[in-house]
């Protein structure tokens, strides 16, 4: 009972638990999702025909996109998730990598077998110097 009265070893016990939480925070938060980096989503649009999924806004979407890419907002992925091919890979993207997890899933539990996240969505491709499609 001692080791637990002393203020040090109580301060090493939090950090330590603080410590395995921010670790195992970022696997939790993915909920079973892939992620993939830009150049691994490049590859596999290339490599099996993957179509890249924009799930933000219409208007996001139309001030910068990854070209070739397709919208579908997140509020309409229920109603339109059976319009998209089951038989290539998708690769979601967002604004940072965040709310596609959640498309994933939904994609997954509507038959999807490859759907994959694009790692820090958006922003990760336009820090990549990757190209980007503008519609007006």
């Amino acid at each position: 009972m001692d080791f637990f009265a002393d203020q040090t070893n109580l301060l090493l016990i939090i950090v330590a638990i603080t410590a395995a939480v921010a670790l195992a925070l970022p696997r939790f938060l993915q909920r079973g999702a892939r992620q993939l980096g830009v150049n691994e989503a490049v590859k596999l649009a290339n490599d099996k025909q993957g179509l890249f999924l924009d799930v933000r806004s219409a208007e996001h979407f139309k001030a910068g996109n990854i070209p070739q890419s397709r919208n579908i907002p997140v509020a309409d992925i229920g109603t339109k998730a059976g319009n998209l091919p089951k038989d290539r890979p998708i690769i979601v993207v967002c604004e940072r990598g965040r709310s596609s997890v959640d498309v994933v899933n939904k994609l997954k539990t509507s038959g999807h077998q490859e759907v994959y996240c694009l790692q820090g969505g958006l922003a990760a491709w336009i820090e990549a110097g990757m190209p980007l499609a503008k519609k007006h």
